[in-house]
Formats: structure tokens, C-alpha cells, sequence
């Protein structure tokens, strides 16, 4: 049986890297991604989705179940990596914002998980959803994408419970990763990159491949074991403890 995974943000940093790892090991990649208007790299068919839209318009979503069902045969994986990140502090927060943020990064793999399970179930496959490390540590202005993910995590670990003996179902929290999101964030100031590289443990932020390679290390048979997990993929800073100096 040929083995697919479909990927969500396939156009993302950390999304690309994930299409790249598992068509490299020969994996049939179906990539989703908002952008989707052309080839997305090392994929075998790219879907252009709105993850938001997927969640409250009930025709658009029957149409891409209906897209994704003719694509999907085979489908050992499902990696809900797509997410906005959308800043605002408590008193500032707009209701569609919020709508949005908990649309795309929880909603919408919640019920893209419920589509798949059918052929999960059958195929012996697994859930992989990429949380961050916002899930436990957080800092001002990001109440809607870490309350988001921190629900993600949720998520995870009820639906492992729920899905005993079906289908796996484990979380990725990366730390910084080295992507453009993650540079457009520091307005490419190489002086605030080193400094962030420095408070790791390691010395140095993530690569999006790593994300990818326990991706599909959860995936694979020799995970078999793992469920419900939430793995920090983190570099060591969720250890540091900094004293003011």
C-alpha cells in the first residue's frame, strides 16, 4: 500500500520542511495550504484550503472533504501544522481575531481529524499536531495564539483517550525555529537572533527539519508506542530560569 500524509501550511517554513522529510522517505504528500495556487515542493497533489473558512461554512467544507476523499487513498498520517498568529494583548483582543486564531489552529484540526479517521482507523495511522512552545510558556501580546495552542495540546490528549486502540494521536511543541515568519518577527535584526540563540541551552534555534524528522519519527511503526504525547522540541529553554542582573 502506498503510504500518504497530508499536511496542512504546506507553504510554511516548517511545512515545507515536513512535505520535504516524508516525500523524501516515500510517503505520497498531499499538501493543504491557503496559498495553494501552484506545485507546492515535494508534494504529489496541493490543495488550496481556508482553514477558517473550512470551519464555518458547511457547503465549502463538504466540497473539500469531497476534494480531499479523491486524494487521500492510503492516508497513514495527518499533520495539522497550519496556524495564524495574530498579536493583542487582553485588553485589546478583536472578536474576529480571536474567532480566527481558534478556527485555524484548533477547530480546524479537530475536524479535519474527524474526516480522516475513517481511513486512519483503517490504515493504522496517526495524528500530528504541531502545537509551540507557547502551549506552556508565553510572553505579552500572544493570549489568542498560546491560549490556542495550549487547547491543541488539549486536544491531542483527549482525542488519544477517545481514539484508544485506533489511531495515535501525539503533539509537537517546537521552541524558535529558524523560518521567515520567525526573522519577519525580529525585522531580520541578526543582534536580537543571536541573543534569542543564546538563551537556549543548545546555543542555537531549531530548523524546521528537525520539526519535520520527529514528525515522522511519530508517524513510523517504531512509535507505535507513543500516544497521547506532547513532545517539546525546544533546545532546552523551557528549563532556564534567568535572574535579573
Amino acid at each position: 500500500m502506498t503510504k500518504s500524509v497530508l499536511v496542512t501550511g504546506a507553504l510554511g517554513g516548517i511545512g515545507k520542511a515536513l512535505c520535504k522529510v516524508f516525500f523524501e522517505n516515500d510517503y505520497r504528500v498531499i499538501g493543504l495550504d491557503l496559498q495553494a495556487t501552484e506545485n507546492i515542493p515535494n508534494t504529489d497533489v496541493c490543495i488550496a484550503l481556508d482553514l477558517n473558512r473550512y470551519t464555518i461554512d458547511n457547503n465549502y467544507r463538504e466540497e473539500q472533504n469531497a476534494k480531499l476523499a479523491e486524494n487521500c487513498d492510503g492516508l497513514v498520517a495527518l499533520v495539522n501544522n497550519a496556524a495564524v498568529q495574530i498579536l493583542g494583548g487582553s485588553n485589546e483582543i478583536q472578536i474576529s481575531d480571536w474567532s480566527e486564531t481558534l478556527s485555524v489552529n484548533l477547530t480546524a484540526p479537530m475536524l479535519l481529524s474527524q474526516w480522516a479517521l475513517p481511513n486512519l482507523i483503517k490504515n493504522e495511522g496517526s495524528i500530528i499536531n504541531i502545537s509551540s512552545i507557547h502551549q506552556n510558556l508565553t510572553k505579552p501580546r500572544f493570549v489568542s495564539y498560546a491560549t490556542s495552542k495550549s487547547a491543541l495540546v488539549g486536544l491531542t490528549k483527549a482525542m488519544a483517550v477517545d481514539l484508544s486502540g485506533k489511531v495515535r494521536v501525539n503533539c509537537i511543541s517546537p521552541a524558535a525555529i529558524e523560518t521567515d515568519m520567525l526573522r519577519a518577527g525580529f525585522e531580520n535584526n541578526e543582534e536580537a537572533l543571536l541573543s534569542l540563540k543564546k538563551l537556549h541551552p543548545v546555543q542555537r534555534i531549531g530548523y524546521p527539519e528537525e520539526v519535520a524528522r520527529l514528525a515522522l519519527f511519530l508517524a513510523s511503526e517504531e512509535a507505535k508506542f507513543i500516544n497521547g504525547a506532547n513532545l517539546q522540541l525546544d533546545g532546552g529553554i523551557s528549563s532556564v530560569l534567568h535572574d535579573l542582573v
